[in-house]
């Protein structure tokens, strides 16, 4: 699964209907362009491929201030509201998804209600134990990585890694059991988007051909 995809959907969900600078500004907001492939090009690609799939709405309006072709806002669709909630339900519950995956979901999670959240996060961990469990009982020895020589390296790596990932998902859950955030149903939730003029603190300053479209 790709970020980018979840990442320009949850952004114009949020926005209700944006440009693509406007996602391409609440991305680097959000430092996506140093922690997944949201670059600029990726990011208007994606919109006019989703728009394509019938998951956005390309609404032409007013020519952009350059003076040049109309702008191109976008809007998801009720499938995009589909896929968007697909690709984040599957990105909370897969422990072997890429970084930046996991961590676009996580940048969505309040979009969810808490009893959803809280549930898909212990069938996170209840996959993490399964694989342990799978990994450990077929490519194990009997006396431990030891007896693989520096390529038990590789085995420990593994188990810490998922032995990590399970114990910050639970400290996740016991923080969200304790009422932490605001979730869907719950009242006003945090939204992590600009408006429109508002200033990015984190903006690289790279212009690209279509960010004044």
């Amino acid at each position: 699964m790709s970020a980018i995809r979840l990442l320009v959907l949850g952004a114009v969900r949020q926005h209700g209907r944006a440009h693509g600078y406007q996602v391409r500004n609440d991305l680097e907001y959000w430092g996506a362009h140093e922690w997944s492939n949201a670059k600029p090009g990726s990011v208007y690609h994606a919109l006019k491929q989703l728009a394509r799939q019938g998951l956005l709405h390309a609404h032409e309006t007013a020519p952009s201030t350059a003076g040049g072709p109309p702008r191109t806002e976008y809007e998801i669709t009720g499938r995009g509201e589909e896929e968007f909630l697909r690709l984040l339900r599957e990105s909370l519950v897969a422990h072997d998804q890429k970084p930046d995956v996991r961590a676009a979901a996580l940048g969505f999670l309040v979009e969810l209600p808490r009893a959803e959240a809280l549930e898909l996060l212990r069938e996170r961990i209840r996959r993490i134990g399964r694989w342990r469990d799978s990994v450990t009982g077929e490519y194990l020895p009997e006396g431990g990585p030891r007896e693989l020589g520096h390529i038990g390296e590789i085995m420990r790596m593994w188990l810490h890694t998922a032995d990590s990932d399970a114990a910050w998902t639970q400290g996740l859950i016991d923080r969200l059991e304790a009422g932490a955030y605001t979730f869907a149903g719950e009242g006003e939730r945090f939204v992590g988007v600009l408006a429109e003029g508002q200033e990015n603190p984190y903006a690289t300053g790279e212009r690209h051909p279509e960010d004044d479209r």
